[in-house]
Parts: structure tokens; C-alpha cells; sequence
């Protein structure tokens, strides 16, 4: 005798030919699991009955045009849902047509070719924004605030990179051979680009309603940090890039779209971390905003300096892994930091 499983249920027992009226019936499938009641030995239907030398064949319900009308048009042209617009209200299906039909949009605008690239690093961008949102998002969290951060922080690094580069006299030692490379590419690129994504973090939480919580401020970070990598991602693309032979470029310009903005978002997530641990205990604000530019600039930095070469990646990829495993473990210890700061 046999016992069908199913859905955390069972049925049954049944003898094989009995078995087999329900499989050609089309009630059991030949793909459901099948448990002998005498030795418990779990298999499937389809190796029962070729074991008893049945073989099933499951009656059809018409011809094909019976079928289609059997089945009816609201299964294959769901009108009365069309209708009330309830696929609006599916989010998945509106992520999957910004996802999917975005770059077919792009490819045929009568826009210039700024445009094009930009529009190109934007949509990376927006995937890696709607996994973020996914992992990281909490109750504080406004797509609305979110839109507005990662639009000002554009204009914002717009701004402060083009005067703080040639502020910050650190940038010329990025020429130097190593290790005045290092410090140039850590106290030069780092502390400029990592400063200018985390001030839009800063002033949004500073004008927060309420006191953010880490997670919260970690996800604002990511989306600065995401913004920042579209900007650069246009630069790399409209100087760098556009000089390189086709495949070159081609690859470029792929891992840079793709790369960049994921790079910029872990360490300005690690910044977004450390400023609100600032906002919630004031009284080590200072040691903790040095800490959200310095940590995410010393990654920046150490990464950019060993980024360029073949063996120089060989430092550079743990870096970023680095990067990422920081950011993990400040998130799944922050109640523990934040007891230790409280005490």
C-alpha cells in the first residue's frame, strides 16, 4: 500500500491500480511522492507504477480548441483585472518593467549623448537602490526622501568635488610613487569624495523629525553612496572610457556601471552608521564623525591606490571585502554598541 505526500499532507493508502485511476484521473501526479507503508521508503509515483509494470496515461478533456474554451479567456486574458487596474498594485510587476524595459527606452532617445550615459549609469544605479531597499529599508525609511537625497547629492558632489579638489592638497601626491600614492589617494580622493557623500547624509539627519536608527541611516548612506557612483560613472565614461579601444571601453564600462556605485554605497553606508551613532550619543559626536569620514576614506583610499594593476587588484578586491564584512558586522552589533556608548 502506498502513501501520497503532499503539501505537508498525506493520503492514502492506496493499492497500485487504484494509484493509477487517480494518476490517468490527472488527482495525483506521477511527480508527487509516494511512501511504501511497509518499509517507509519515500520515492515517486512514476517509480511505483514502473516498479508494478503500470504505466499511466492520463485522459485528455477534448481536443485543443476544447481545452481552450474549458480553460476560458479570463485565464489567458485576465480583462475584469486589467480592468479594475489591480496589476498597478503589484509591485513586483512595475520593478520588473523599470528593470526590464528601461534600457530599450534609452537605446532609442532622440537625446544627446550626455544623456545616454547618464541615463545608462542611472539604471544601474536603480537596481542596486531596489536591492538595498530590500535588505536594509526599516519604518523610517520615505522612498520620497530617499528620490530627494540621491537627486541633491548629485548636484551636491557636483559642487563640492569641483572646489575641494583643489583645496585639498593632498591630491597631488597621488602621483608619487607608493606609499606618498597611499596617503595622497586616502587623505586626497578618500576624505574629499567620502566628505562630499556624507554631508547629505549629515543634514538629513540633523533635520530629522526624529532620532534615526542606525539601519536607517546606513540606507540613506547606500543611496548617497549610489548617487556619487553615477556621477563618477559619467566621468569615467565621457573621458576615460571614451578613449579606450572597443573592448576595452565595452568592459569598462560595464564593470565601472556596475562596480562603482555598489563600491561608493558600502563605504558611505559605514559613514551613514557612524553619523547616527553621532546624532543618538552626542556626547562622542566629534571622535564619531571623524570615524564616518576616516574608516570609509582609509577603504577608499587603499582601494584606489592598488585598484589600477592586475597584481595591485590581488589588495584591492579584500579591501572592498573588507568593506563589506565592516558594515555587516557594525549593523548586526549595533544594539551591543550601542548599550556599551549608553553605559
Amino acid at each position: 500500500m502506498i502513501y501520497i505526500l503532499r503539501n505537508s499532507q498525506q493520503f492514502g493508502p492506496y493499492d497500485e491500480n487504484t494509484l493509477l485511476t487517480y494518476v490517468n484521473s490527472g488527482q495525483i501526479l506521477i511527480q508527487d511522492r509516494a511512501r511504501d507503508s511497509v518499509t517507509n521508503e519515500v520515492t515517486t509515483v512514476d517509480k511505483v507504477l514502473k516498479r508494478g509494470g503500470l504505466k499511466p496515461c492520463v485522459a485528455q478533456s477534448g481536443g485543443l480548441m476544447s481545452q481552450l474554451r474549458q480553460i476560458g479567456k479570463e485565464l489567458i486574458v485576465p480583462a475584469s483585472s486589467l480592468r479594475q487596474h489591480q496589476w498597478l498594485q503589484d509591485k513586483r510587476l512595475l520593478m520588473l518593467s523599470l528593470v526590464g524595459l528601461a534600457p530599450l527606452a534609452v537605446m532609442y532617445a532622440p537625446v544627446p549623448k550626455l544623456l545616454i550615459f547618464y541615463a545608462v549609469s542611472l539604471y544601474f544605479a536603480c537596481i542596486w537602490g531596489l536591492f538595498f531597499y530590500y535588505l536594509f529599508k526599516t519604518a523610517q525609511v520615505s522612498a520620497w526622501t530617499t528620490i530627494k537625497l540621491f537627486f541633491i547629492t548629485q548636484i551636491g558632489i557636483f559642487i563640492i568635488i569641483s572646489g575641494l579638489q583643489k583645496l585639498n592638497l593632498f591630491y597631488i601626491f597621488t602621483e608619487a610613487p607608493f606609499p606618498l600614492s597611499w596617503v595622497g589617494y586616502v587623505l586626497g580622493v578618500g576624505v574629499t569624495e567620502e566628505l562630499a557623500k556624507a554631508l547629505p547624509v549629515y543634514f538629513l539627519a540633523r533635520r530629522a523629525r526624529e532620532p534615526l536608527i542606525p539601519q536607517t541611516l546606513v540606507f540613506y548612506g547606500l543611496m548617497s553612496g549610489i548617487a556619487f557612483g553615477v556621477f563618477e560613472g559619467v566621468q569615467y565614461q565621457t573621458t576615460v572610457n571614451i578613449k579606450l579601444d572597443y573592448s576595452s571601453a565595452y568592459f569598462f564600462n560595464i564593470a565601472r556601471l556596475t562596480g562603482l556605485p555598489f563600491l561608493h554605497a558600502i563605504w558611505c553606508g559605514i559613514a551613514g552608521y557612524f553619523i547616527s551613532f553621532a546624532q543618538l550619543y552626542p556626547k562622542y559626536r566629534k571622535a564619531l564623525y571623524v570615524l564616518a569620514i576616516a574608516v570609509p576614506a582609509f577603504l577608499h583610499g587603499t582601494y584606489d591606490t592598488f585598484c589600477g594593476s592586475l597584481p595591485g587588484m590581488i589588495v584591492a578586491l579584500p579591501v572592498t571585502l573588507i568593506g563589506v564584512v565592516l558594515l555587516m558586522t557594525y549593523l548586526r552589533k549595533s544594539a551591543d554598541y550601542q548599550s556599551h556608548l549608553r553605559h
